[in-house]
């Protein structure tokens, strides 16, 4: 789940710095403010670890130096599980238990052993907070690293996009959409993808909570909200024009959603049961499709399934928007799954609204520039459909600097 900003053998065998955690939190969607020694006080420090300490949401996690407290080794990483004010020390769960259970220690150790110089990085080390993200239920799509090439499609959007642009004599949004969509890196379609909600299936069979009908709700209409966009009408026309058939990489999977979904259930089963990564094989089949209703409307389909490892089942559902699925379907029919491309336009509508502002003032028409300008601007998104296009821009943000190794370096936020 997390081999993102570095592979995993290379951060077993190296470790991992300071600004890759933090952009390794980031990318899987949570709040992360980062603070290096330099850039604040133990004071402040004492402060969040009060408050950390005292929420179920907020999480402290310290970057340190083991030889501070007379450990072996160096450079380590472990949360803070509470703090003790009449003695003013902080319990660190050690995340390396084999060779240290949770032990206490003086706050202003703790903070002599963060502010020390990473020789790799020549930055000083800190902590951080980590924290669900509020805009979470309201997510629809998110930027995805699990496949070979992330790097190679972040430097096509990030470099190559731009400088394509003032290289051609563009003149309409369909000759920008022929230059972005002529010759893609491997992995550009499955570079963006859907927010997934699996659950276990609970006794009685299929349901789901209000509050769980209430998220589908909201993605159901932030789904629409992307297919309102400007952008979108230009994107079906294009996919759907016979001059882009066969060149043009599939968004969201090629499989039908039956078949997405068995994926998607089977690794959510994998997540549930704590098992993710193992060795092993396990298979799924689907069992059941349900529509559910909010306010007496269709909001969403359940898709429920048994997931078979060895001799072990478990079933799993997976919470779909209604629009989602007659998108993927082409009819409300849950049996009849083949195109793709309605869903590739809501993906790709989503992909563009996410690239910087700056990546269009390369277009030489002005008139087109204006236009398209007008089609990205935030000021003319829904308030929700900016929380999602600001989220993948972070996510697209820091995968740049992870892609330019320039994560330990101090950097501004992304632009909005």
């Amino acid at each position: 789940m997390l081999d993102w900003c570095e592979p995993l053998e290379k951060v077993k065998a190296e470790g991992i710095s300071f600004g890759k955690v933090a952009c390794l939190a980031r990318c899987a969607g949570a709040e992360v403010e980062a603070f290096r020694t330099s850039e604040t006080t133990v004071d402040l420090f004492r402060q969040f670890v009060k408050r950390c300490s005292s929420s179920d949401n907020c999480h402290l996690v310290s970057s340190y130096h083991r030889a501070a407290f007379k450990q072996t080794g160096t450079g380590h990483f472990s949360p803070i599980g509470g703090y003790h004010a009449g003695s003013d020390m902080v319990l660190i769960l050690d995340v390396a238990r084999f060779k240290y259970p949770p032990h206490w220690v003086p706050l202003t150790l703790l903070w002599e052993a963060m502010d020390t110089v990473d020789k790799t990085t020549g930055q000083r080390r800190g902590f951080m907070l980590i924290s669900r993200p509020k805009r979470d239920s309201r997510l629809l799509y998110t930027l995805s690293c699990k496949n070979e090439g992330w790097v190679d499609v972040v430097k096509y959007l990030m470099d190559d996009v731009p400088h394509l642009l003032r290289s051609e004599d563009v003149k309409d949004i369909n000759g920008i959409l022929s230059i972005l969509l002529a010759s893609p890196p491997p992995g550009f379609g499955k570079f963006i993808q859907w927010v997934a909600e699996v659950k276990r299936e609970q006794d009685g069979g299929i349901g789901i909570s209000e509050e769980e009908k209430q998220r589908l709700a909201i993605r159901e209409e932030l789904l629409k909200q992307v297919q309102d966009a400007g952008f979108f009408k230009y994107i079906v026309n294009f996919l759907s024009s016979t001059s882009c058939c066969g060149r043009v990489p599939v968004f969201g999977g090629s499989g039908n959603l039956h078949e997405i979904a068995a994926s998607i259930c089977r690794q959510g089963a994998e997540i549930l049961s704590g098992n993710s990564g193992t060795s092993g094989c396990s298979c799924g089949h689907e069992t059941c499709v349900k529509c559910m209703k909010t306010d007496g409307h269709k909001t969403g389909m359940v898709l429920s399934a048994t997931i078979v490892k060895g001799k072990n089942e478990e079933k799993v559902n997976m919470l779909v928007p209604q629009s989602l699925m007659e998108l993927c379907c082409g009819a409300p029919d849950p049996n009849n799954c083949s195109s793709t491309r309605p869903v590739g336009s809501n993906i790709l509508t989503a992909l563009l609204l996410t690239l910087p502002p700056e990546t269009w003032y390369s277009i030489k028409d002005e008139k087109l520039r204006e236009e398209v300008q007008s089609l990205v601007s935030m000021d003319n998104l829904p308030a929700m459909l900016q929380e999602q296009v600001l989220h993948l821009r972070r996510q697209l943000y820091h995968l740049k600097k992870c892609q330019e190794n320039m994560l330990d370096e101090i950097l501004p936020a992304p632009c909005s």
